[in-house]
């Protein structure tokens, strides 16, 4: 966020409330299949926050040039190129160095509602948990556990899978139907559905099919037992060059004798910001009390500058202070063949604890988000838990 300065001037648009572009936008993204997706943000302090439900997702800065205003999102390497015009904004959502689908946006001023309200009282209440079935070509891809809180017609929700989970979706109740978005810099978001009084659930994520019943016992697989190592593994180690090109191994000296957390993400990846957001204070506070934590971080492009600058980009904006490598490309198959002592690879993120003698001791697959409410809570009772326990233990590492 911070990997490089942005010079912001802001000058009086109009006398129509436009004052240096501070306040409260409604805008809408236009999809290549005609969908439109909504979403709020609001810019002041020099920066524009990204609203979706409880959430202000922070962008990376923002710049006036003329007419123009420019939002980064350093962690997608993704901006919003916006013409200024009275109380709209136009442009595009596009990558910064031009390549790739551009998408279309316009924002308005002064809009603070997500979707219209347009009065049509909700048919029922859909709060709760639900087994929810994405189905992708008509065959079985993917069970979620879906979580719906309802406040009158208002709507907030988000999926759970053995990945992570669907993070702040926002949106609204009309009559059986409903409609959510999100969006954070990256890919929006976008869910729609029906619902009866059964509770039955049918609608469509991003052009995907799903289905969701209601459900108080919906439970995903244990994320402690989908990533192990393979028979005859017992520890987990490489030797992977941390931000300024020095190579880092399990068995320098910096880790002899600590508990040792490696966590296997990327700085793209949301569930891995949600991830960093929780574990960079933790570790600020428990750093002293003999352990370590190395973030291996696989990336979209192996350009040796873009990796450097992605990097950098993650640890100022989550105030990491600890150490972090580059593991390769960000592809499950390289992470796998990375690490041959891993049965599988997932997810991003993948969380390794690793007792003082070197020894992994149990493999989390995926985050649970603060999205996920109550699991988020037992995410971090558990870990603590973990932690605990392993710090506990009174034998060394050999070496």
């Amino acid at each position: 966020m911070k990997g490089f300065k942005l010079f912001i001037l802001f000058v009086f648009i109009s006398s129509a409330g436009f004052a240096q572009g501070a306040g409260s936008y409604r805008g809408v993204l236009k999809l290549p299949n005609g969908s439109e997706v909504p979403f709020n943000f609001e810019i002041k302090n020099n920066n524009a926050y990204f609203i979706n439900g409880k959430e202000h997702f922070a962008a990376s800065g923002l710049r006036k040039v003329n007419d123009s205003l420019f939002i980064n999102f350093d962690q997608f390497d993704n901006e919003l190129a916006l013409k200024i015009e009275g109380k709209q904004l136009t442009g595009l959502l596009r990558k910064k160095d031009g390549s790739g689908h551009a998408t279309s946006v316009t924002a308005t001023y002064g809009d603070t509602y997500r979707f219209r309200d347009k009065g049509k009282k909700p048919a029922g209440d859909i709060t709760g948990k639900y087994d929810v079935s994405f189905e992708r070509a008509g065959e079985s891809d993917e069970n979620k556990v879906g979580l719906f809180k309802q406040e009158g017609n208002k709507l907030y929700a988000t999926f759970l899978s053995i990945s992570g989970d669907s993070r702040y979706l926002e949106g609204i109740v009309e009559g059986n139907s409903f409609y959510l978005s999100s969006f954070i810099g990256s890919g929006p978001a976008y869910y729609t559905g029906t619902f009866d009084n059964s509770g039955h659930v049918t609608g469509t994520a991003n052009g995907r099919s799903f289905k969701a019943l209601k459900n108080v016992n919906a439970a995903l697989p244990d994320p402690y037992k989908l990533t192990y190592l393979k028979d005859g593994y017992t520890t987990f180690d490489f030797s992977l060059p941390d931000i300024n090109g020095n190579n880092v191994s399990l068995k320098d000296d910096q880790f002899r004798n600590k508990v040792v957390i490696v966590t296997i993400g990327g700085t793209w990846c949301p569930n891995c910001m949600d991830e960093a957001a929780f574990m960079a204070p933790w570790y600020e506070k428990n750093k002293n009390r003999g352990l370590a934590i190395v973030g291996v971080q696989f990336e979209r492009k192996m350009d040796q500058a873009y990796v450097h600058k992605a990097m950098e980009n993650f640890k100022n904006r989550f105030g990491i202070g600890y150490t972090e490598v580059f593991g390769g490309l960000a592809d499950k198959n390289a992470v796998a063949q990375a690490f041959p002592a891993l049965n599988t690879f997932l997810s991003f993120p993948t969380i390794l604890f690793i007792d003082k003698k070197g020894k992994v001791d149990q493999i989390y697959t995926g985050f649970t988000g603060p999205a996920t409410g109550n699991y988020y809570q037992q995410f971090i009772e558990d870990f603590n838990e973990e932690i605990d326990k392993l710090l506990a233990e009174k034998f060394k590492r050999h070496g």
